[in-house]
């Protein structure tokens, strides 16, 4: 499952066998001809740059930010075939101590940003620079992001006309029945088919492979002989891809809420484990609704919280509110809550205000929104393709069955949702690929900083362990009992003081580190 948006060993072996290739001749080893590809496309690009200019209507962006292009190949294995452009935006380096205005801070080049998805835009990253937070950041280093291959006008993908995607109302059995699978299963054929048939050919290419490949030529696109690299969620598994198999490339890295990136986990098991992990996370968010029982009036327990949002369901079903939230769209609002605990107050004073007769702060919250149906559409796209794309998927609907009930009888909450948002990948009928084992081994990448919420839902905690055993020399800081996904820039000072001073300055601890959880939200009114 994607996550919403920005938060307010192989690898030596692998090169050093590609690099034997004797040029010109055939070779068994996979990704030669892509890695070839990618010093091609990547020295084209660093030989045309970017030409950086106002940005265009299209992306709806204020004045401040710079826009351009970088154009990358749609198949690595053919550098020379068709092209596509990918989107890219720029905030300059202020130079501009934020706490001594007469004192001009060294520019340290460019800081690439990706928020993850897959499908996520991080074209309006480089606001970020106005908060706070990460003035200091935004002093040293030019704020770049980018629609990665698929997302927004960067050669789009599209799998169903948007004006059918966002639906509404719908319902969000935790326990479907049989006639309601069905229905789903041939939802999920329907739209492999309409994936395959609006891009064809090329919807292979829509890979996290391609999506590190891509980063590379961006690197050398914006002048910098190694990147920085900060990337959210998805955006740390393509991230460590491109550690893997770029190693030398590299000057400092942030993986912020990583995702496990052990092969075997690519993505079936690991949608299984966020389904999960997303039950621990909804019992945090009841637990915290009943501590502030007389704010909300929603139940004393969090057992007594689950029997008044099982009631507001259960009344959407009989009676959508507004005619456009039902029981699915009061479940997603309420997913969100899983992923920011910042929602927390918004969803329970919806929820409240609902039972109490007036929906329309639910309404508001939860209601689909038709001007958001294309960018929704395609940001589902892009994350089915590259997901599917990725790796294999059980193609017996028995084997999702099985799994899934299982699971759904100890968490009810997310399971059969996260489902449905993957099945097409069992009807996919597109190649599937390998996952790149990610491993570094020592001295072979500089040393790269990993975050993680022990709490995170939509990341669990063990893909930061394992990735934290992967990459040599990285070093995880860990937010103690937080569920926040992705860390970096928000409201945990500790956690802040560790992003800056390895961004800035190159300091890490040893090996790990932990911040006390951030302050719970407070309820409002």
């Amino acid at each position: 499952m994607r996550a919403p948006a920005l938060y307010s060993a192989a690898g030596s072996l692998l090169l050093t066998a590609l690099t034997a290739v004797p040029a010109g001749g055939a070779t068994a080893v996979p990704g030669a001809a892509e890695l070839r590809g990618t010093t091609t496309a990547a020295a084209r690009a660093e030989a045309a740059g970017i030409d950086f200019a106002e940005c265009p209507d299209a992306e709806d962006l204020p004045a401040a930010m710079e826009c351009g292009t970088v154009t990358v190949p749609l198949d690595y294995a053919h550098p020379d075939g068709k092209q596509i452009k990918l989107t890219v935006s720029r905030v300059r380096a202020t130079q501009k101590d934020p706490h001594n205005s007469k004192r001009k801070v060294p520019r340290q080049g460019s800081l690439v940003y990706n928020p993850g998805g897959p499908g996520a835009s991080g074209m309006y990253f480089p606001l970020i620079g106005y908060v706070p937070e990460w003035k200091r950041l935004a002093a040293a280093y030019d704020l770049v992001g980018y629609a990665p291959r698929g997302v927004g006008r960067s050669a789009p993908l599209s799998c169903q006309d948007p004006q059918h995607f966002l639906k509404g109302p719908s319902p969000a059995p935790t326990h479907p029945s049989e006639s309601y699978k069905q229905e789903r299963i041939a939802e999920a054929k329907a739209y492999a088919r309409g994936c395959a048939k609006r891009n064809g050919a090329a919807l292979r290419h829509y890979t996290s492979l391609n999506n590190a490949r891509d980063l590379d030529v961006l690197r050398a696109a914006l002048g910098e002989e190694k990147l920085t690299f900060m990337g959210a969620s998805y955006g740390t598994y393509f991230g460590a891809l491109y550690a893997t198999l770029f190693p030398s490339h590299v000057r400092r890295m942030v993986f912020d809420a990583a995702v496990n990136p052990d092969p075997e986990q690519i993505w079936y098991r690991n949608n299984l484990d966020q389904s999960a992990a997303f039950e621990g996370r909804w019992a945090d968010f009841r637990e915290w609704i009943a501590k502030h029982d007389k704010v909300y009036g929603l139940g004393d327990t969090a057992e007594k919280v689950q029997r008044s949002y099982d009631r507001a369901a259960a009344q959407l079903a009989a009676e959508p509110a507004g005619g456009k939230v039902g029981p699915g769209q009061l479940q997603g609002a309420f997913l969100t809550a899983g992923y920011y605990d910042d929602y927390w107050p918004h969803r329970a004073e919806a929820l409240s205000a609902y039972l109490k007769g007036d929906p329309k702060q639910l309404i508001q919250q939860a209601g689909p929104h038709p001007e958001a149906a294309k960018e929704a559409e395609n940001s589902n796209a892009v994350y089915t393709a590259v997901e599917c794309n990725d790796a294999s998927w059980p193609t017996d609907w028995k084997v999702w069955d099985r799994d899934n009930t299982r699971l759904a009888r100890v968490a009810p909450f997310e399971t059969w949702d996260n489902v449905w948002v993957n099945l097409p990948c069992a009807y996919w009928q597109a190649p599937r690929q390998e996952p790149l084992d990610v491993r570094t081994g020592p001295g072979e990448l500089p040393s790269t900083l990993i975050l993680a919420a022990e709490r995170d839902a939509a990341a669990p905690y063990d893909g930061a362990l394992e990735l934290h055993r992967r990459l040599s020399g990285s070093v995880l800081v860990t937010e103690r009992d937080a569920g926040t996904h992705g860390i970096a820039g928000g409201p945990n000072r500790c956690v802040n003081g560790y992003v800056d001073a390895y961004l800035l300055e190159g300091r890490l601890p040893v090996r790990r580190a932990a911040c006390a959880p951030h302050p719970e939200p407070r309820p409002r009114g």
